[in-house]
């Protein structure tokens, strides 16, 4: 059975102009619901992990500063959120959970959260919305419990998972792949294993295409034993900070792409939401559920 995490928002505390992109993580988990695409079974909420989990990829001191809403104003300017106890909190959850349905991934071959996809968290700072690294957080649980031995990485979201790469640059045993637009956030990016980095108005062809021929070739070089995936759905043309132009049915196709690779070969994968910003809550909230229809239809 899918097992979903989803760990409650706190969107009422947030200032107004935050608000809104937070809005999809309370209202995808209900129009999943209502479709009839999962039932309440399906979710659970992630359970506090042990602190040494979080040490193991982030500095203890940025880690600690964080956790005891020590951050100087330059640190919170640069998170993108005002610092609050609701937030650290929500953050330490976002973590467990990803964690917890990689785990759930390894009996199933599919485990997803509802959140997370934090890539531009660092070891050492938060940035872009992103304050503590779920799936390096996850990736690195994994190996240090032998759980896995050799992790891939797929960031399909607009922006470059510059924190992922920086974090695992010298750890041959996860390959980090970005797939982004080159003229996006972060400005300053990081050097992933493999980084494709797309003009702005990429549209469906070229960029199906692009991954129709890059994926096999690079599933056969890495030959990972656990995949984590991150399938922001900034991508879209309606986005408004994308620059991308994908339509509503080429990121449905994009994920089929990499579900139907991976369940071929027998692959586990976690899959984290990542970004969406467009202007209409429903163009964000119906291609992150598309998500969840294809792994239901393809893992079960």
């Amino acid at each position: 059975m899918l097992q979903i995490a989803f760990a409650p928002c706190y969107v009422q505390e947030l200032p107004p102009k935050h608000r809104f992109p937070m809005a999809k993580y309370e209202l995808l988990p209900q129009q999943l619901l209502r479709e009839g695409i999962v039932e309440q079974k399906h979710f659970f909420e992630p359970q506090a992990i042990n602190h040494k989990h979080f040490l193991a990829v982030h500095d203890a001191e940025y880690f600690y500063d964080f956790l005891n809403l020590k951050f100087t104003q330059k640190q919170i300017r640069k998170s993108g959120f005002p610092l609050s106890r609701s937030l650290v909190n929500r953050e330490l959850l976002i973590a467990a959970g990803t964690l917890q349905a990689s785990l759930h991934a390894l009996k199933q071959g599919v485990g997803m959260n509802i959140a997370g996809g934090t890539h531009h968290a660092y070891a050492d700072s938060a940035e872009g919305f992103c304050m503590l690294n779920d799936q390096a957080i996850a990736a690195q649980y994994l190996l240090n419990h032998q759980l896995a031995q050799q992790i891939l990485i797929i960031d399909l979201d607009v922006h470059q998972g510059n924190g992922t790469a920086k974090i695992f640059e010298n750890e041959k045993r996860v390959f980090t792949f970005s797939m982004h637009g080159e003229k996006n956030y972060p400005f300053k990016k990081e050097k992933s294993d493999l980084d494709i980095a797309l003009p702005n108005d990429t549209g469906d062809d070229a960029y199906l295409q692009i991954l129709k021929e890059k994926l096999p070739q690079l599933l056969d070089q890495v030959q990972p034993d656990f995949v984590f995936y991150l399938s922001g759905v900034d991508v879209l043309a309606t986005d408004k900070l994308g620059k991308l132009s994908l339509s509503q049915a080429g990121c449905k196709m994009r994920d089929q792409m990499v579900l139907e690779q991976l369940k071929a070969r027998n692959l586990p994968v976690e899959i984290s939401m990542g970004g969406g910003y467009s202007p209409a809550i429903k163009h964000i909230v119906n291609a992150h559920a598309n998500t969840f229809k294809l792994v239901q239809a393809i893992y079960y």
